[in-house]
């Protein structure tokens, strides 16, 4: 099976471009949600996520267990989408979680999947230095987990702009 990580900035293009391989990968399509809806500006961005995919697709929403969403999910022609791991690490991070055993965890569960899978992250190491301790620490945090995440994808893509780059695979 085919895993695939897919980054980018805020509104890049990245998970228009992943839905897009998912769909050509296989007829069966489950969308991994790392998201909660806490506030209503988060709800107008999952509504238009889910309007996008359309009824093509089975949802299973987990901000914490993203390995067992990735076992549950997974079977025979289908192919799972997991959008976004920057705020499964957020989500981590919140509830005082392991993010380093967490991303062993995922590491093996990407290595293992049974399925084709699309990984969606934040590239958040390309802008300013964030100025509070909180800031930085994340952007470390995040930039550590997409390299560990990227060692174990079969490809990696960056996205700017609508425009997919190939850097691995």
């Amino acid at each position: 099976m085919t895993s695939i990580l897919i980054l980018g900035g805020a509104r890049s293009g990245k998970s228009a471009r992943a839905q897009a391989l998912a769909e050509a990968a296989a007829p069966h399509r489950v969308y991994i949600a790392t998201a909660e809806a806490l506030d209503a500006e988060m709800e107008d961005r999952i509504r238009h996520h889910q309007q996008d995919r359309g009824d093509d697709w089975r949802t299973l929403e987990e901000p914490l267990d993203l390995v067992s969403a990735i076992t549950s999910g997974a079977g025979a022609q289908t192919v799972l989408l997991v959008d976004c791991l920057t705020l499964w690490l957020s989500n981590l991070k919140h509830h005082e979680r392991d993010v380093d055993a967490e991303t062993d965890a995922l590491c093996k569960a990407i290595q293992s999947c049974s399925s084709d899978l699309v990984l969606v992250s934040n590239e958040v190491g390309l802008g300013l230095v964030p100025d509070t301790p909180l800031g930085r620490s994340f952007r470390d945090a995040q930039g550590r987990l997409n390299q560990r995440v990227a060692n174990v994808c079969d490809r990696v893509e960056f996205v700017a702009a609508g425009l997919p780059l190939q850097l691995k695979g």
